[in-house]
């Protein structure tokens, strides 16, 4: 009973249209960013190494090496500061986290391309 009014409360707040995407995933994220009076999109980019929950807390974690440094993201599917979710390319995985990447550097980080 309580998971039935859970869902009708939060159901207003859900995106209508979701872009497909999953783990292994290597995703561009637009979010959008206040600057004062000004707002801007920025563009993450980076591969998807783990999802959690489910309704509006759904989430989702990417991952990107910047300057030699790896740098991780948490993002709510369902949040309106994300703009859209570009989906650059599709990997072959077998877990459902990527965690083991974070030890990796260079070629070693790279996921073997899904052919759709």
């Amino acid at each position: 009973m309580s998971q039935q009014i859970l869902n009708l409360v939060e159901q207003p707040f859900l995106k209508a249209n979701v872009d497909k995407f999953g783990i292994g995933d290597t995703v561009d994220v637009h979010t959008k960013i206040q600057e004062g009076a000004k707002e801007r999109i920025q563009i993450f980019s980076g591969t998807v190494i783990a999802m959690s929950g489910s309704g509006t807390r759904e989430m989702f974690v990417v991952r990107r090496i910047v300057g030699g440094e790896g740098v991780e993201r948490k993002f709510p599917v369902h949040s309106p500061r994300i703009e859209k979710i570009e989906v650059k390319r599709r990997s072959v995985i077998r877990r459902a986290k990527l965690y083991f990447l974070r030890e990796r550097s260079g070629k070693a980080v790279r996921l073997k391309e899904r052919r759709v």
